[in-house]
């Protein structure tokens, strides 16, 4: 039987050690190594590989998001399996559109995290029950969320610092009632009627 050979990448030694120890005695998986940052992980694969790599997102030098990218590039690319606590569906969503093969939560049990690995290592994706349901939660919010132009954008950027419609007018070089106009739009496409719920509804839609 081939084995498995499983990297893992996470800033916390008792997490790390939890991992192994979770799967030391599997048949069919063996470690590749570890590494506790962005920087270290890089380091390895640059004369080394994995078949799998169980992938936090919150490292100390660079985002674990980013990281995958980086990882599904190389030649042979290995399969990132996202491994976190963090169940924001913007986090999952971020992490399989750069590229990650499935995403779990760190206190998942041992049989889901074997199943995990050896799943997306055949090739297929794996996302657990709970992440799976947020995904797709994600998924909708994104094809619900209002489209902006350029402009409306650029308004809406300069509302969040502060800026009063003349000022707005002057960093834009366009009349005031332009802006006033753009305003009316941001409201109405965000269906709100002030200033902080239009803020607040354009960072929970990660128009910020």
């Amino acid at each position: 039987m081939k084995q498995v050979r499983v990297f893992i990448v996470d800033d916390h030694p008792m997490v790390i050690e939890g991992m192994q120890a979770m799967l030391k005695a599997e048949p069919g998986i063996e470690f590749a190594g570890i590494a506790m940052s962005a920087n270290s992980c890089k380091a390895f694969f640059i004369n080394h590989s994995a078949d799998v790599v169980l992938l936090d997102i919150n490292l100390p030098d660079e985002s674990g998001i980013e990281l995958c990218g980086y990882l599904k590039k190389l030649i042979p690319a290995p399969k990132v399996l996202g491994i976190s606590n963090y169940d924001s569906g913007t986090f999952i969503s971020q992490m399989m559109n750069k590229g990650a093969d499935g995403y779990v939560l760190k206190n998942l049990p041992k049989n889901e995290l074997v199943k995990a690995i050896f799943t997306v290592h055949s090739g297929n994706k794996y996302l657990s029950g709970d992440v799976s349901l947020k995904l797709k939660a994600e998924n909708k919010r994104k094809e619900q969320a209002p489209v902006l132009t350029e402009r409306e954008k650029e308004v809406l950027y300069w509302i969040a610092q502060g800026l009063t419609n003349a000022h707005i007018a002057d960093k834009l070089f366009v009349s005031v009632s332009t802006i006033d106009s753009h305003r009316k739009n941001l409201l109405a496409k965000l269906k709100v009627n002030n200033t902080a719920s239009l803020l607040k509804s354009a960072s929970e839609n990660q128009l910020l």
